[in-house]
């Protein structure tokens, strides 16, 4: 299931990469300033660097989710859920609240 969550996030994103060349022939390549062009290409300069660095971040935020197990709320619950039950062992709390709390942690 990872590697399809990958290959349907990063496909999308390779793809984005490489449309600044689609763009170009292999005439325009060569020479910056093509008499067709006129200024109309340089709009697309800004919106091309904001889905460069939108897509690296969420390239690198995906990388860092998959390599760490992507828990995120349900570990952090499940943590808490043991350091309630840890206080309870040691006697910090009585019954009582330790019920109260695990009713609201539990939702």
């Amino acid at each position: 299931m990872q590697r399809q969550f990958l290959r349907t996030a990063l496909l999308p994103i390779a793809a984005l990469w490489t449309m600044p060349v689609w763009a170009q022939g292999p005439a325009d390549r060569d020479w910056m300033w093509h008499p067709a062009w006129g200024w109309g290409h340089m709009m697309f300069g800004g919106l091309m660097m904001i889905v460069f660095w939108g897509s690296l971040i969420v390239l690198v935020v995906l990388l860092v989710r998959w390599l760490s197990g992507g828990g995120g709320a349900l570990q952090s619950r499940s943590s808490a859920l043991q350091i309630l039950q840890e206080r309870f062992a040691r006697g910090e709390i009585d019954k009582e609240e330790y019920e109260e709390r695990r009713k609201i942690l539990n939702g």
